[in-house]
C-alpha cells in the first residue's frame, strides 16, 4: 500500500469532495491517504515549500509551484457568480478603493490576484486569514476581499458590496473564475499521478450520488456553519469543472497565469502545468 500525504481546507466543498476518498467509501486501488485538514493560505504557502504530496491551492499561487507540481483534472473550483467579494461597511464609491486599506485573504491566493486585476493600482493592502476579514470590516478598519462562506452571511452583519470581483474577471476575460485546484508532485510517475486523478473523480462522483444529504465529515468540519449554507457552498464550488477542468477550466488557469505575469512583471515556467 502507498501513502501519500493529503492537503485540503474544512470547507464544505474540499470535504465534500474527499470524503468518500479519505474515508474509503470507494476502493483506493492501494493507496492510502495522510490526511491534513488546514486553511488554504496555509496550504499555499506548504505549496510554495513543496511539502505535501498532494495539494488543495489557489490558482493565484500556482506561478510559484510549477517547477515541482502539475494541476490534476480533477478536484478543482471553477465557477460562474462564484468569486470574491469586496466589502465596506458602509455604502461606497466603487472608485475611491485605492485611498483605503485593504483586507485580503492572503497574499498567494486568486482573490489577491482577482483584486489587482481590478485596482492595479491599490498598495495599501493587509493580508489576514479570510475567517478573520468580516470583523477587520466591521471594525472600520479598512475593506475587505471575502470569499468562502462569507460571501452567504456577510450581507446580515450589516456590510455592503462594492463590486463583485468574479463578475469584473468574467466580463474583463469572459473565462469562469480560477479560485482553486489540486496538485500532485511532478516528479511522481504519470501512472501514479493518473490514478490519484481517476479516485478524486470518483470520490466526487460517489458525494454527488448521496447529495443533498450531508455526511458527518462535511458537519465536524463546518465551523457551525448552517446545513442550508453547506449547502450553497458546495452548489457553488463544486460543479462539472470539479469533475474535469476540461478545455474552458484549463483556458481560464492560463490566462490567470497571464494576469500574475502582468501584475508582477515575473516570468512563469509554463511548459507543464496540467497532467
Amino acid at each position: 500500500m502507498r501513502k501519500l500525504t493529503l492537503g485540503f481546507s474544512p470547507c464544505p466543498n474540499d470535504t465534500f469532495i474527499f470524503d468518500a476518498l479519505v474515508n474509503n467509501k470507494i476502493d483506493t486501488d492501494g493507496f492510502e491517504f495522510d490526511v491534513i485538514l488546514e486553511d488554504v493560505q496555509t496550504l499555499n504557502s506548504w505549496a510554495i515549500q513543496g511539502k505535501l504530496d498532494i495539494t488543495k491551492l489557489s490558482y493565484g499561487v500556482l506561478p510559484l509551484v510549477l517547477d515541482n507540481y502539475i494541476v490534476l483534472n480533477s478536484g478543482s473550483a471553477l465557477g460562474k457568480a462564484a468569486g470574491p467579494l469586496l466589502i465596506s461597511n458602509f455604502q461606497f464609491p466603487i472608485d475611491d478603493v485605492e485611498n483605503y486599506l485593504i483586507a485580503i485573504p492572503g497574499e498567494n491566493t486568486t482573490a489577491h490576484l482577482l483584486f489587482s486585476l481590478a485596482y492595479p493600482n491599490a498598495k495599501n493592502k493587509i493580508f489576514l486569514r479570510y475567517d478573520e476579514i468580516e470583523n477587520f470590516v466591521i471594525e472600520n478598519k479598512g475593506l475587505g476581499v471575502i470569499i468562502h462562506e462569507n460571501r452567504f452571511t456577510y450581507e446580515q452583519k450589516g456590510l455592503k458590496k462594492i463590486i463583485d470581483l468574479g463578475d469584473y474577471w468574467e466580463k474583463e476575460t469572459s473565462n469562469p473564475i480560477p479560485l482553486g485546484g489540486i496538485v500532485i508532485r511532478k516528479n511522481y510517475p504519470v501512472g501514479l499521478q493518473e490514478k490519484i486523478d481517476t479516485l478524486i473523480k470518483k470520490s466526487i462522483e460517489y458525494a454527488f450520488s448521496n447529495y443533498p444529504r450531508l455526511t458527518d465529515y462535511i458537519r465536524n468540519h463546518s465551523q457551525e456553519m448552517s446545513e442550508d449554507v453547506m449547502r450553497k457552498h458546495i452548489d457553488l464550488y463544486v460543479n462539472n469543472y470539479s469533475l474535469d477542468l476540461g478545455d474552458s477550466g484549463k483556458s481560464a488557469i492560463k490566462k490567470l497565469i497571464e494576469v500574475y505575469k502582468q501584475t508582477t512583471y515575473k516570468t512563469v515556467n509554463t511548459k507543464e502545468i496540467f497532467l
